[in-house]
């Protein structure tokens, strides 16, 4: 894989973001039930997306949300959702979409990240905890909350 690189989200590579295939059966846990909910109520200024390319092709995206007013403490800095194209999983892409993530997290001062997830054998679980994201929770939707100190 040629080395990656992030790109700020812009229309000319939202489709390919949207569109990145998956691996069978991975679809259902893209938008966890706590950020569909959340989602109204977030302010677009504070959120970060990031498409990440290989080769000038768009292989992954990441979407961060960075407010620390935001009401659930959980989500005031959290990943929000990362997708990796099946071509492209198991080469290092996801892991370098939360490390993007992370720098941002700590330039905007904040001491830990968070994601959720939703529970089962081909969720994401088992990569953000490989990452070192410690399960700390469930939401109020039944989703898995996953920290990761920062620092």
């Amino acid at each position: 894989m040629n080395a990656l690189t992030l790109e700020e989200l812009s229309a000319a590579t939202a489709e390919k973001a949207n569109t990145l295939e998956m691996l069978p059966g991975q679809e259902r846990f893209a938008n966890p039930v706590t950020y569909e909910q959340a989602d109204e109520t977030i302010e677009v200024t504070n959120t970060w997306s990031r498409v990440i390319r290989s080769g000038g092709e768009v292989v992954g995206f990441v979407r961060a949300y960075f407010d620390p007013d935001y009401a659930t403490e959980e989500l005031r800095c959290c990943v929000w959702r990362v997708s990796v194209s099946a071509s492209a999983q198991g080469k290092g892409v996801g892991r370098f979409a939360i490390e993007a993530v992370k720098q941002e997290a700590l330039r905007r001062g904040f001491s830990h990240l968070s994601v959720l997830w939703q529970s089962g054998d081909e969720g994401p679980g088992s990569f953000f905890r490989k990452l070192g994201f410690i399960e700390t929770g469930q939401s109020d939707y039944g989703d898995v909350i996953g920290t990761l100190p920062l620092g």
